[in-house]
């Protein structure tokens, strides 16, 4: 599954991508059903074939799941889609800790 502007993993409506990582891509999204904006961080698809790192990316959902914190976003959910896996996020406008850095 491709993820482009308009596409809806479940109840989730991207809106642009923000950025990516070694473990996936991140997507700004609308959730429709709460009408709130989230964070989708999607798992590519040649690593969700790998077993050892789709554990490695339930592990982490999980793990942050357990986190309450003001500097860490909020796991709102996690699912499939079309062989896709991803997680969803609270959403944060806040500029990234690691570009202020000196």
């Amino acid at each position: 599954m491709e993820l482009t502007p308009g596409t809806k993993p479940g109840p989730f409506e991207i809106v642009f991508s923000i950025g990516a990582d070694g473990m996936g891509q991140v997507f700004k999204a609308r959730d429709t059903r709460l009408g709130r904006t989230v964070a989708i961080k999607v798992m590519p698809k040649h690593i969700s074939a790998r077993e050892e790192l789709r554990a490695r990316f339930e592990r982490e959902a999980r793990t942050v799941s357990g986190l309450n914190h003001p500097n860490i976003c909020v796991l709102y959910d996690i699912g499939k889609q079309d062989g896709t896996d991803f997680m969803v996020l609270e959403f944060s406008s806040e500029p990234n800790s690691f570009e202020n850095s000196p």
